[in-house]
């Protein structure tokens, strides 16, 4: 693996000295896929905790070493929480605050946390006064990369399951992404009660007058 490519915990370190011990990362996976939830991880290290082999942005890892990791995420981890936003929340919330729901219910199912680092800009529903948005922290916060690599094995295993109930759309492998065999599928059976209505080309689909931007 290239150099510069593995997160720190240099942002929990500063939380730790001031006395926060319940750090949470939080992230999420899933906002743009055209099928399935978003799920969100929150993940507490242990103060003082350096790193762990192995992790990094889950994007950046085979499902393989995803899997391979995962069990020392869970070992090391004070806590994990995981949470959801169905597909009908999406479609009537829009990706953005489905995904902060996500988050929240992450936290919530986490148990009592002291401050919380979020990938991604400032989330305006989160407090920031025990919430702070990191841009890119998948990939320089351990806690928050931590937290995507549990959400995405969470997720795909999901997705698995729902592969099962519709075999044509290849979400074991793509995991609700508008892959080629995604589309085609798409185009030839039409949507499932899992595609997300107010994504495009779900909503072509379903309305050949809409335009063609999806809810952001």
């Amino acid at each position: 693996m290239e150099r510069g490519t593995f997160p720190s915990s240099e942002l929990e370190q500063a939380l730790w000295a001031e006395g926060l011990a319940r750090v949470a990362g939080v992230d999420e996976v899933g906002r743009g896929c055209l099928a399935g939830p978003v799920v969100a991880a929150a993940c507490i290290l242990p103060p003082g905790c350096a790193g762990i082999p192995g992790v990094r942005d889950s994007k950046l890892l085979t499902p393989k070493q995803r899997a391979g990791v995962l069990g020392d995420i869970q070992r090391q981890a004070l806590a994990i929480g995981v949470g959801a936003a169905s597909r009908r929340e999406i479609d009537r919330l829009n990706i953005r605050r489905a995904s902060v729901l996500a988050m929240r219910r992450a936290l919530a199912h986490l148990g009592p946390w002291d401050y919380a680092l979020c990938d991604g800009p400032q989330p305006p529903e989160l407090d920031p006064a025990c919430c702070r948005g990191v841009v890119k922290g998948d990939a320089t916060s351990l806690s928050i990369a931590c937290a995507s690599i549990v959400a995405k094995e969470a997720r795909d295993a999901l997705m698995r399951l729902l592969a099962a109930r519709h075999p044509d759309f290849g979400w074991e492998h793509n995991a609700g992404y508008g892959t080629a065999q995604h589309l085609d599928a798409l185009a030839r059976l039409g949507p499932t009660p899992h595609h997300r209505a107010s994504f495009q080309p779900v909503r072509a689909l379903l309305d050949p007058a809409a335009g063609d931007e999806h809810e952001p």
